[in-house]
């Protein structure tokens, strides 16, 4: 998700406090991980509203987010390696810095042995325990869904390894908590599930509208991310080996920033290979420059994947079928022309974020003018809370034979529908399915 960005051309932005830590990105911030933080349930079976009377469950459906998963490739890991390398026969390193290397490489041998881009043990076990709490938080549905020997859960990913992988773990788990239940085998759906890599106008957007580069570049080519990465690169590095590395004398790296979010990119993936070792990346970089450098990592998923600039709706209406594909699902078993219980659906952050902002979910709709840079200071959008791995959007239908309704969990605390939207009674999270609907333009 990041891409850091420095020395890019572009219109320039009217920008005012730049230059302090971003408000929420203080010492032990949560969010310092954005999108690879490690998935935490937000609800419990206590939380949840009561059920009307005469209510019952009769249908439940998500999108989930794919588990925990490695580093991509290694390419952070070998140039921070190389540069390693070099300050070790400049008699460049630290104390603490000595012991970089080794750890570089005790990690990119654990992101070997799971493979690149692949679910960790975090992540097999976030899928597995969210579909057992699933079964429990709907115990009669599920109980239907084992009779018979015709499968009635259908579960659809994106045809990526990890998305696939997820949405297997997350069988298992639905077996484990409900032994005999039938479910299809996981079939592959990239038009559903991994569309932006696909949607032409919107990789245009990526690749190539101004602001997009500009505001990039006005978020980490600023003096407060320049003394950061020099800041993190001085606990491993002399202070000389770090001015070759600002002038751009070592080829691994075009500069410190580069050098520096490198070091934050492998801290940020220890929380996702918690299951395959003890990792000590935080000693090479502190709380609070994790947490700029997480900052920078938002601005990337916000203007890329978010709500983004002000009047333009490019980073999220390619999600209109996605959720289209929400409603036809309920809208069949109401009209009775589906068999299924369960539709379950395993894709990536990519997909959450625009999902999330056409649902009107909590900080994942405040767009920015043109003129003012996203910051944590004025806009509440955080990548670690809207799209952290395996988030989740889940839709439950209910009904009493002739009413349907539908309650909406978000990583598994119960949500309100965006507020032009109508629940059943004032502060309730059922909403009638003809409302929901209505409110979202699927009537």
């Amino acid at each position: 998700m990041r891409r850091v960005v420095a020395g890019i051309g572009g219109a320039a932005l009217a920008l005012s406090g730049l230059f302090a830590l971003p408000a929420g990105a203080d010492s032990g911030n949560t969010d310092a991980f954005t999108t690879k933080t490690a998935y935490e349930p937000q609800g419990n079976l206590n939380s949840y509203e009561r059920l009307p009377s005469s209510f019952r469950p009769v249908f439940t459906e998500n999108v989930s987010r794919h588990g925990a998963r490695t580093l991509s490739d290694s390419d952070d890991g070998d140039a921070l390696l190389a540069l390693w390398n070099a300050a070790k026969s400049e008699g460049a390193l630290t104390g603490v810095g000595r012991q970089l290397g080794p750890d570089v490489q005790s990690l990119l041998a654990a992101n070997a042995h799971d493979g690149y881009g692949l679910l960790t043990q975090e992540g097999r076990d976030e899928m597995r325990t969210t579909a057992q709490r699933m079964v429990r938080r709907l115990p009669s549905l599920f109980a239907d869904a084992a009779t018979g020997s015709a499968p009635k859960i259908d579960v659809v990913a994106s045809s990526q390894q990890r998305t696939v992988d997820s949405a297997n773990e997350f069988a298992a788990g639905l077996k484990t908590a409900k032994p005999g239940l039938p479910v299809t085998p996981t079939r592959t759906d990239d038009t559903l599930l991994y569309f932006h890599k696909s949607n032409v106008e919107y990789n245009d957007y990526v690749d190539n509208d101004p602001r997009v580069a500009a505001a990039e570049k006005a978020a980490t080519d600023q003096p407060r991310t320049h003394a950061v990465a020099r800041s993190v690169l001085e606990r491993s590095f002399s202070k000389k080996f770090v001015d070759e590395v600002v002038a751009g004398k070592h080829a691994e790296f075009k500069d410190e920033i580069a050098a520096a979010d490198a070091v934050y990119a492998l801290d940020q993936v220890t929380a996702d290979l918690a299951g395959e070792g003890r990792w000590h990346f935080d000693r090479y970089l502190t709380p609070d420059e994790a947490a700029w450098f997480g900052y920078l990592d938002d601005v990337t998923s916000f203007y890329e994947n978010g709500p983004a600039f002000a009047g333009s709706d490019i980073t999220y209406k390619m999600a209109g079928g996605l959720l289209d594909d929400l409603f036809a699902q309920l809208d069949a078993k109401r009209a009775g022309t589906t068999t299924r219980d369960a539709e379950l659906r395993f894709t990536h952050a990519e997909e959450i974020f625009p999902l999330a902002t056409l649902l009107g979910l909590p900080g994942s709709t405040q767009q920015q003018p043109e003129s003012t840079l996203y910051t944590y200071a004025n806009n509440p959008f955080r990548g670690a809370r809207v799209a952290p791995m395996a988030a989740n959007i889940q839709w439950d239908l209910y009904s009493d034979g002739h009413t349907y309704l539908v309650r909406m969990l978000y990583t598994e605390k119960q949500t309100a529908f965006k507020p032009s939207c109508t629940p059943v009674h004032r502060g309730s999270y059922f909403y009638s399915l003809d409302e929901l609907e209505r409110c979202y333009g699927r009537a």
